[in-house]
Formats: C-alpha cells, sequence, structure tokens
C-alpha cells in the first residue's frame, strides 16, 4: 500500500536540475504532491552551488544536456561533495549516460524521456527505498 505523502519516513529533499522550464515545473510540482522538499534549478552549476550550501540532499534528480554545466559533471562533482547523495538521470538520450566514457557515477539510475509523472513519483519512491 502506497504510504501517505509527507508519512515519516518518505519525504526526500531532492536538488532538481533541468534546463527546460515547463518540464522543470512540473516534474517540482509532482515530486512535491508526493511529499518530497524540491530545489530546482536551470542549470547544473546553479544546483551545485545549492548543493554545497545545503546541509545535504538525498537525491540528486538532473537532466544530462544541460547549459554552462551538463547534468554528467554535475553528478560526478556531487558525488564527491555529497557520496551518499544518490543520482538519477532524466534524458532523451540515454546512451549518452550509460557511455562509459561518460564517467558518470555508476550507481546512477537513468530514467528516459518522455515518461509520465506518475512513473517519475514511483521511480524516485522505490530508488530512494532501496538500500
Amino acid at each position: 500500500m502506497p504510504s501517505k505523502p509527507g508519512a515519516k519516513g518518505t519525504m526526500a529533499k531532492i536538488l532538481l536540475a533541468e534546463d527546460d522550464e515547463s518540464m522543470r515545473r512540473f516534474l517540482a510540482s509532482a515530486l512535491e504532491k508526493a511529499g518530497h522538499e524540491v530545489a530546482s534549478f536551470s542549470q547544473g552549476d546553479e544546483a551545485f552551488d545549492c548543493l554545497q550550501g545545503s546541509d545535504g540532499f538525498d537525491l540528486l534528480l538532473t537532466d544530462i544536456v544541460m547549459p554552462v554545466m551538463d547534468g554528467i559533471e554535475l553528478a560526478r562533482k556531487a558525488a564527491d561533495v555529497a557520496p551518499k547523495m544518490k543520482i538519477m538521470f532524466i534524458t532523451g538520450f540515454a546512451a549518452v549516460a550509460l557511455n562509459p566514457k561518460s564517467n558518470a557515477p555508476k550507481d546512477a539510475k537513468v530514467l528516459s524521456k518522455p515518461f509520465h509523472l506518475r512513473d517519475l513519483v514511483n521511480e524516485v519512491e522505490r530508488f530512494m527505498a532501496a538500500a
């Protein structure tokens, strides 16, 4: 049985980096409705600055293709600063994330666009529940 939004132990602090404004709004809204706390940014460098100045996030949810700092660079830097934080890529270019030459963090999960918002929320919750 799904837990209620905001129920103790189910809420995650999520750092969202997505350069598409409408997609970012949809993602943040869906995750917040599911009871998660979301800090969203349009660029990887802004998300990384937030991470460095925070008391930590449970999950980095990032697009791969973004201006200034792409999602893979953001994920590598984030993994150095917050090694316990989980990483999930959202992308229309799954092959880029899965390419070993990208040096993407090895435990990162990839969710390929397009996806339904409910699928995203379910994936995030499954990923956060996994040890």
